[in-house]
């Protein structure tokens, strides 16, 4: 099958080929021009095709994109805020396969990007650029035709010029010969006439002669031309034209494919995101929820006892109550006035304390208590730790700059290293408060150590302030009860100091060495003293690993300042060198 040899009935050509003249010739020219414009027609439609195509499958990747950016979006509302109350609540099972979903569906979105970026990759991009080659070749091949037919034309003009110039010549000859045989048969013409004529009407007969051959080799050459453009020129350019089209209709056959493959290649995928969320839908425990729930607001009380009956009979003799709430309450503490109007109110029935709360959190039940001093313990721990692994970073860069001066300053990390000391005892005295706190939830007695004893004095501003904040949350009740914040309140012992006293009792501690003050320290808390930068004081004990030297300026003023913050000189004959700045 080809366009070149089907797309007329090549036999009855040929039958009217034989019998055709140059008056009916047009007609096949006809045929072959109008078949042409079908073709182009044709074609172009093809084009469209493609074309349409290309943007619908444009439209698809859109859809997609919009698609996943929406899914994108939908489970980006929804995902917990970082330290909000929400992310508390997805330590649940429940709320961590709602977790897993929300990330599952944000990896179902990914696919659905990986859709549309593979179908504009290998269906738009690619089908826009052999549109553009289609329609040059097209118009390549539509020029040849043209141009055929044009060659096959200007032959057909030359062979009509040339068959009127033989018609005229023969007819010239015709009338030269009739003119010759009539001055023949005439009596009364010259003998030199009748020779004239005969020469005249023998040039006109060579003249039809010589338009006759030039006529015959032109219709030649014609016949072979017009042979080769209906049975080869144009049939070529028929078949090339055939070819293109058919490498159009199998293209698109093969994107059309592609367009299903791009979408099966994702669904392995989407089928493991879909059996996350089944999975995590599995993995939902009611149980170990309903125990988190006990965990979470466990209140460490014991269920209250009986009420004792109160014999109003007898005159001036009440019975005081004595449930076992009261019991735990009083239990090895000093008990309650005789006057006092304090009932105690049963447990599930404590009024809540509102706004935020004492720093102590003594307003909530002992174990909830216990597990936010806890969990402020690990943090202020956590914090602590961070900037110790920042404090080891910068020592280690100061080192490599010493070593190395070309590298970098030394001394342009000192201020860094003080501020992290400063930093990192103030999260201390932070971690010890809590913990002494915890100690007291806990039952137990802090340890005191040096360094306690150094931020006794601050624990012991910051405790004040705490309970003095504590008992104006534990007001009694307008009833005349107590809340259960008096009844930690009665529970509530603040930390005795002895920082005053064995600094007082304490001998003078001998000098052993001098420091000079690199920076300026403002010494706010109890048992630290203020320097300026450059002042040379006496070193009488050195830091023992947590971050302070003990100084002093004069017999009066001595105690600790940040050991970033001075650079010591340990000698034991410094004391008589020694001077004031």
């Amino acid at each position: 099958m080809s366009w070149g040899t089907e797309l007329w009935a090549l036999e009855d050509y040929e039958y009217w080929l034989c019998g055709t003249t140059l008056d009916t010739w047009s007609v096949p020219g006809q045929f072959i021009q109008d078949q042409f414009d079908n073709l182009e027609k044709h074609t172009q439609w093809g084009i469209d095709v493609l074309e349409k195509y290309i943007k619908f499958v444009k439209e698809r990747t859109e859809i997609e994109i919009s698609y996943a950016k929406q899914l994108r979006n939908l489970s980006k509302k929804y995902q917990p805020k970082k330290n909000s109350k929400e992310e508390e609540e997805y330590k649940y099972t429940s709320c961590k396969a709602f977790l897993a979903t929300l990330n599952e569906m944000n990896d179902y979105a990914g696919q659905h990007e990986v859709v549309s970026e593979n179908m504009t990759s290998q269906i738009t991009a690619e089908l826009t650029r052999f549109v553009q080659e289609l329609k040059q070749e097209r118009k390549s091949h539509f020029h040849d035709g043209r141009k055929a037919q044009q060659n096959i034309e200007t032959f057909w003009k030359q062979l009509e010029a040339s068959k009127r110039r033989f018609e005229r010549d023969c007819k010239e000859a015709d009338r030269a010969q009739q003119y010759f045989e009539k001055m023949d048969a005439d009596i009364n013409v010259t003998k030199a006439d009748v020779e004239k004529a005969r020469q005249q009407a023998q040039t006109r007969h060579q003249m039809a002669e010589d338009s006759k051959g030039e006529y015959s080799s032109i219709l030649q050459k014609f016949n072979h031309e017009q042979r080769e453009h209906y049975h080869t020129h144009i049939p070529n350019i028929f078949q090339k034209i055939q070819e293109m089209e058919e490498r159009r209709i199998v293209r698109i056959g093969e994107c059309m494919k592609t367009y299903a493959e791009v979408d099966r290649q994702v669904i392995p995928i989407i089928g493991k995101c879909l059996d996350g969320i089944t999975k995590a839908a599995e993995s939902i425990d009611q149980k170990n929820d309903s125990q988190l729930v006990i965990e979470a607001f466990k209140s460490g009380f014991e269920p209250p006892g009986d009420i004792d009956f109160e014999d109003f009979t007898q005159p001036m003799k009440r019975t005081v109550s004595e449930s076992s709430l009261s019991n735990s309450r009083w239990d090895g503490k000093s008990e309650p006035k005789p006057g006092s109007k304090s009932k105690g109110k049963l447990w599930p029935f404590i009024k809540k304390n509102k706004g935020g709360g004492p720093e102590d959190f003594s307003n909530l039940p002992p174990e909830q208590r216990r597990k936010k001093l806890q969990q402020k313990v690990d943090e202020l721990n956590k914090d602590i730790q961070k900037e110790m692994d920042q404090r080891d970073a910068l020592t280690k860069m100061k080192d490599v700059y010493i070593k190395n001066p070309q590298m970098g300053d030394a001394a342009s990390v000192d201020h860094k290293l003080a501020e992290l000391g400063q930093n990192m005892e103030k999260l201390r005295l932070e971690a010890q408060k809590f913990e002494g706190w915890l100690a007291e939830v806990e039952g137990r007695l802090p340890v005191r150590t040096e360094q306690t004893r150094r931020q006794s004095g601050m624990y012991d501003t910051q405790n004040t302030s705490a309970v003095s904040n504590c008992a104006q949350d534990r007001e009694s009740s307008p009833d005349g009860s107590y809340t259960e914040e008096q009844s930690q309140e009665s529970e509530m012992k603040v930390p005795v100091t002895e920082f005053d006293d064995e600094f007082d009792d304490e001998e003078p501690l001998p000098t052993i060495g001098t420091c000079k003050a690199l920076y300026t320290f403002e010494g706010q808390n109890e048992g630290t003293i203020s320097v300026t930068e450059g002042e040379m004081l006496y070193v009488i004990e050195e830091d023992k690993g947590d971050g302070w030297t003990r100084i002093r300026r004069n017999e009066d003023e001595e105690g600790y300042v940040p050991t970033s913050y001075v650079e010591v000189y340990l000698d034991k004959n410094a004391k008589g060198a020694m001077t004031y700045i």
